[in-house]
């Protein structure tokens, strides 16, 4: 490829970004609810910050182990990492939007991955039972729900003691959390920083769960 044609793909590229941020922030504005289903579109755009591959090499998913991931969307990353669990792994997925559960099952049975397991609920109240997980994540999710802090609150408690703990944030998100609000509400939930990977403006943080 020319020259000028790379640049042009560089432009073009800009240019969805760029519609997708400006259409995430209409919507934030509009509504403090989860991203509709009719937008899904914007959760395909490429995030090189936020990639599978990071999150794979932050969250360590190992076979054999039970994950849970807030707010999969179409199944972006949750896809991988279903894969990286097989055989005897389980991610368990929660949405609020059947819509968004439903396509994601749809992509893991064209791929062949039959150890997700979808659940419509609410992240401030979730659906488990005590010491459930290994290891959960979220990405560019957190500050979507209305009590951000209650819902790290749950996810300690559904997490088993030691559990990891990803949670992805990307500037250009409307609902972004900074590294310093994001540290302190997991702490007062139980949570201690272990790493953060990435600039501030588009990290990943890992986190332990505190014993008792």
């Amino acid at each position: 490829m020319t020259v000028a044609g790379k640049l042009r793909w560089a432009a073009g590229g800009a240019g969805v970004a760029l519609g997708a941020h400006v259409a995430g922030r209409l919507w934030s504005r509009q509504s403090p609810v989860p991203m509709p289903y009719f937008m899904r579109w914007i959760l395909l755009v490429p995030r090189g910050p936020h990639s599978p591959a990071r999150l794979l090499r932050m969250l360590a998913p190992r076979r054999g182990e039970r994950i849970l991931e807030i707010g999969p969307g179409v199944g972006v990353h949750a896809l991988p990492v279903a894969a990286a669990l097989r055989p005897d792994g389980v991610l368990d997925v929660l949405d609020a939007q059947q819509e968004m559960l439903d396509d994601l099952m749809r992509r893991a049975a064209r791929r062949g991955l039959g150890n997700i397991v979808p659940r419509r609920g609410d992240a401030q109240r979730l659906p488990y039972p005590d010491a459930t997980f290994d290891g959960a994540y979220l990405m560019s999710v957190l500050g979507e729900i209305p009590d951000a802090p209650l819902a790290l609150r749950e996810l300690r408690r559904v997490l088993k003691p030691g559990a990891r703990l990803v949670v992805g944030e990307v500037l250009v998100d409307p609902d972004f959390i900074s590294v310093p609000t994001l540290r302190k509400m997991a702490g007062d939930a139980g949570f201690v920083l272990e790493r953060q990977l990435g600039p501030r403006v588009a990290y990943g943080a890992v986190f332990r769960r505190v014993a008792g």
